[in-house]
C-alpha cells in the first residue's frame, strides 16, 4: 500500500514575512492520518486552525493567503510547496503572525526543515486526485492572454511559460518542463528564488506588500540587470520559480495530482481559479489509491523514492 506521510518530530523556526516584514515564529507538528496540512493562528484566543484547501483561499495578490473567521495566513506557497515535493500528507503548521517566513525566497529552508524533522510513514493510503479530462482558465488575449490546464496524467509534470519583458529574465530560459519521473523536487526546483524589481518597491511598499524582502530573501532587479552578487542558482531560475509556485498552490487541492499541468503567465489567482474549476466538475476527477506499490504511476514512486532517499 502506498502510505500517508506526516513528519516524526516537532521542528521550529524564525523569519520575517516577506510583504508584512513582521518577525514570525514557525512550528511544524505531526498529524494524524486524514488531517490533510492545517496552518494554526497560535496568536489568538482560542487558537484559529484554517486548512489548507482550494476554496479557502481568501486573496491572491502577490501570494496565497489562506482566510477564515477573521484570521489570515499568507505566502503558504513556498512551504505548500515543500510538502508537495516531499510527498508530506498531513501536517500541523503553527505561527504567531498572519505571514509565513519567506526564508531565503526559496522552498529549500522548508524543505530542509522537513528533512530535519524526518519523514514517517502512515498506516492509512495516500489519496490522489487523478485528472480525467482537460480542466483549463483563461483570461485576456492577444499579449495579456494568459491561461491555466490540467491535463490527464499518469504522473506530475508542469510546463510553464513566462514573459515578462526585461533584459534580465530576456537573458534566460523563459519555458521550463519539470516531470517528477525525471527530476528531482529538493535539487532541481525547491532552490528557485521569488524575484521582483526595484522599480516596484515603492509602490508595493505603499500597499502594504513587500516590506521585508531583501537581497537576502528575492532576486532583486533594477532595469536592466540582476543586483543579487551571487547571481542565478538556476539558468531558468525565474520560470522555475513559477513552477514552485504552481506546485504549492496546486496541492491546495489537498491531494497530490495525477496530472499535466501547463501555463503561461498564470499565478496564484488563476492557479486558484483552476482548481475551483476542476473541483466544479466531479466526472473531471477521481480520487484514488493503490493497495500495491506495483499500481502506482511509475513516475511518482520514482519520484518518492528518490526524494524519501534524501531525508
Amino acid at each position: 500500500m502506498l502510505k500517508q506521510r506526516t513528519i516524526k518530530q516537532v521542528v521550529r523556526t524564525t523569519g520575517v514575512g516577506v510583504h508584512s516584514g513582521t518577525k514570525v515564529e514557525l512550528t511544524l507538528r505531526p498529524a494524524a492520518p486524514g488531517a490533510g496540512i492545517t496552518f494554526r493562528r497560535v496568536d489568538y484566543d482560542p487558537i484559529v486552525a484554517i486548512p489548507a484547501a482550494a476554496d479557502v483561499v481568501g486573496e491572491t495578490r502577490m501570494a496565497t493567503v489562506l482566510i477564515k473567521d477573521g484570521a489570515r495566513v499568507s505566502t503558504v506557497e513556498h512551504l505548500m510547496s515543500a510538502c508537495a515535493g516531499l510527498g508530506i500528507d498531513n501536517l500541523t503548521v503553527d505561527v504567531t503572525a498572519e505571514e509565513i517566513p519567506i526564508m531565503d525566497g526559496s522552498a529549500a529552508s522548508f524543505v530542509y526543515l522537513l528533512q530535519q524533522a524526518g519523514l514517517e510513514e502512515q498506516d492509512a493510503p495516500k489519496k490522489f486526485i487523478r485528472v480525467l479530462k482537460d480542466v483549463e482558465v483563461r483570461h485576456g488575449s492577444g499579449a495579456q492572454e494568459k491561461w491555466a490546464r490540467l491535463s490527464p496524467h499518469d504522473g506530475f509534470k508542469l510546463d510553464f511559460f513566462i514573459e515578462f519583458n526585461h533584459p534580465a529574465v530576456d537573458g534566460t530560459m523563459q519555458r521550463a518542463l519539470v516531470d517528477f519521473g525525471d527530476v528531482s523536487y529538493v535539487h532541481d526546483v525547491a532552490r528557485a528564488r521569488t524575484f521582483g524589481f526595484m522599480q516596484d518597491v515603492e509602490t508595493l511598499r505603499g500597499l502594504g506588500l513587500a516590506r521585508g524582502g531583501s537581497l537576502e530573501n528575492a532576486i532583486v532587479m533594477d532595469e536592466y540587470r540582476i543586483l543579487n552578487a551571487d547571481g542565478l542558482r538556476y539558468e531558468d531560475e525565474f520560470v522555475r520559480h513559477k513552477i514552485l509556485d504552481a506546485i504549492g498552490d496546486l496541492y491546495m487541492v489537498g491531494h497530490p495530482l495525477l496530472a499535466s499541468y501547463t501555463a503561461h503567465k498564470s499565478g496564484h489567482a488563476l492557479n486558484n481559479e483552476l482548481l475551483r474549476s476542476l473541483l466544479a466538475q466531479p466526472d473531471a476527477y477521481e480520487v484514488v489509491s493503490f493497495d500495491a506499490l506495483v499500481d502506482a504511476p511509475p513516475s511518482y514512486i520514482r519520484q518518492m523514492t528518490r526524494e524519501w532517499a534524501q531525508t
